[in-house]
């Protein structure tokens, strides 16, 4: 048998979530470019599929927050430092989704950029703050992290807490530019459409397309409370064949599928969540989250499960639906204007805001921002058996 190969690796949180990340000029040639060779690759460092769902050869963690892949090298857009490509890494079956961001990773990207040399030095601050310029390579759009710089290296450790996370670390502020782009930010042209899931129901629902494509319900229609931990879902497979259907339907409805069958090669877009209006609960750590604290709750699924706390793409979709009056998310939060809102999730809460405009008479988000860190875990290289 060929000895294993080495691959120079970085391993990080970022957000709620942690990835692999890689320089493109890192992988295998074989590797650095689209295609059956590097997905084989990374699906092998992440160990997936694992028909034990554990990933216990690889370097996944057996949840969808776990299991991700990131590759950057110096961007080839005009005003941009980095482009960063996303891969969610599917855990039971051979299937690396391509189709959208991550938002939580993507607290990490500058730090990794400017640790690995791939922002120009010069505009890296000896001390303060050096605004990292992101060209989101799956989306075509871009995102701005600020990334704190002490004695020129990458500060990482600080007081910033976020849910979700256990410990702090330093604040890193990310702003998503334009996060909709020239394309409709809703779909169907409505801020609320009545979806019909044969078998299943009739549901009101947002469908909007801003930092990922989402489909929001009414926690209500659907018989939840919008209070409840991934235990009350996760544990339920007639649940959860029930939001993958209605996921399934909306991509439809959405144009991001033609028929429903091509789901289940699209399971990172578009997510589905349910809103409700804010009721206190008890988070998953333990933390007692009232009522008061909260603009709305909110709970959204993620790879055909609920996610612990909130992906960072969805947070976009919930800033930019809450400031638009009439959408479920906006209602939910009360209606009126909601330019900043905190809405709970099973961790806890995280604070959002969002830029609309509507010129023409067309919705457009100009600047959606909120909070995030991140921090290096593991620096070296990762090992695989010989798969060129």
């Amino acid at each position: 048998m060929k000895p294993q190969i080495k691959i120079p690796a970085t391993y990080m949180r970022g957000g709620t979530s942690k990835g692999v990340f890689f320089k493109l000029s890192d992988l295998p040639k074989a590797a650095q470019k689209p295609g059956e060779i590097r997905d084989r690759i990374l699906l092998r460092i992440i160990g997936s599929p694992d028909p034990y769902g554990k990933q216990t050869d690889g370097m996944g963690g057996a949840t969808s927050s776990t299991s991700k892949t990131v590759i950057l090298s110096k961007s080839n857009e005009p005003n941009h430092d980095v482009d960063y490509l996303f891969g969610q890494v599917a855990i039971d079956r051979p299937f690396i989704d391509w189709s959208g961001n991550c938002g939580n990773l993507t607290a990490a990207v500058g730090s990794f950029a400017i640790s690995s040399g791939l922002v120009d030095s010069q505009r890296i601050p000896d001390n303060g703050i050096c605004e990292v310029r992101i060209w989101q390579a799956n989306i075509n759009k871009t995102i701005i992290a600020h990334v704190p710089i002490t004695h020129g290296e990458v500060q990482e450790a600080g007081d910033f807490e976020l849910d979700g996370v256990t410990f702090p670390a330093a604040e890193v502020k990310i702003d998503f530019v334009n996060p909709v782009g020239d394309s409709a930010m809703f779909p169907t042209g409505n801020v609320i459409d009545t979806l019909d899931v044969p078998n299943i129901g009739t549901y009101q629902a947002t469908m909007i397309n801003a930092g990922i494509p989402t489909i929001f319900l009414n926690a209500s229609e659907l018989n939840y409370q919008g209070t409840e931990l991934q235990t009350d879902i996760n544990s339920n497979d007639k649940a959860l064949a029930m939001f993958e259907t209605i996921r399934a339907y909306g991509a439809v409805k959405m144009g991001l599928i033609k028929d429903i069958t091509e789901a289940v090669t699209r399971q990172h877009t578009p997510k589905v969540a349910f809103v409700a209006p804010p009721l206190a609960y008890t988070a998953s750590s333990g933390k007692r989250i009232q009522a008061s604290d909260i603009d709305l709750n909110v709970r959204a699924l993620s790879m055909g499960l609920l996610h612990h706390a909130m992906m960072g793409t969805a947070a976009v979709a919930i800033a930019t639906a809450a400031a638009i009056p009439g959408t479920l998310v906006n209602l939910a939060a009360g209606g009126g204007q909601h330019q900043n809102i905190r809405f709970g999730h099973p961790s806890g809460t995280l604070k959002v805001g969002a830029n609309v405009v509507q010129p023409d008479g067309q919705w457009k988000a100009q600047k959606v921002s909120m909070s995030r860190s991140a921090r290096t875990l593991m620096k070296g290289c990762v090992y695989i058996p010989d798969l060129l």
